[in-house]
């Protein structure tokens, strides 16, 4: 999923509005990031397998530290952790709300993946593969996002319809990932994650500072 989880912060935001949302992009996507920067650095594996799935050519065999269920729950609880030292002023509530939303991460991808996200350590692995049925996926994500989009324009927030031209750019890349051609390298798939979350935070801390 990469759609659905901007859904998240977009309600995590509505969950508690003194959290930066460039801070909550980042959260939805944290589990990722941690992998993108593991598979660079040869830790995390990753194999390109045109047709593997009917909508994603990543073979996502070994990745235990970003999406294991126990190490996704560490993921969530340093992020905790890290929001409430740097942000002082923070409430505990915001705290978890950011926990939570790093943590729904692996809640969606375990709704999308097949089986590769491990329980624990490499072992016990679990999803139900909805990558297979993208006439279903795909729906999946445009709802979740729509249905966060929603909640955080129920907060009043102005200029709408610079955050619904972001989401068409959004879809218009989810939809390159599934029907596109598969990337060149595990490696370049990583890079073009990373540079990809780390872009759309940024461009969302400028469209919410304005």
């Amino acid at each position: 999923m990469f759609v659905g989880h901007y859904g998240v912060s977009f309600a995590a935001k509505k969950a508690d509005t003194s959290i930066p949302l460039w801070v909550l992009f980042l959260a939805v996507q944290l589990l990722d990031v941690g992998w993108g920067v593991l598979v660079l650095l040869g830790i995390e594996k990753v194999r390109i397998i045109p047709g593997f799935t009917k909508s994603n050519p990543l073979d996502l065999y070994y990745m235990p530290y970003t999406h294991g269920f126990v190490s996704a729950l560490l993921w969530s609880l340093g992020a905790m952790l890290l929001y409430r030292l740097v942000w002082k002023s923070a409430t505990a509530r915001a705290g978890v709300v950011v926990a939570a939303a790093v943590f729904s991460h692996w809640v969606l991808d375990f709704i999308v993946h097949i089986p590769d996200l491990p329980l624990y350590d490499n072992t016990a692995k679990v999803g139900l593969g909805l990558w297979n049925y993208p006439a279903i996926a795909l729906p999946l994500e445009i709802l979740v996002f729509v249905g966060g989009l929603w909640m955080y324009f129920s907060t009043g927030v102005k200029r709408r319809a610079q955050f619904v031209i972001l989401g068409v750019v959004m879809f218009a890349i989810q939809i390159a990932t599934f029907f596109g051609p598969p990337p060149l390298s595990d490696k370049l798939a990583a890079g073009e994650a990373l540079i990809a979350y780390f872009l759309f935070a940024g461009i969302i801390a400028w469209m919410e500072n304005r």
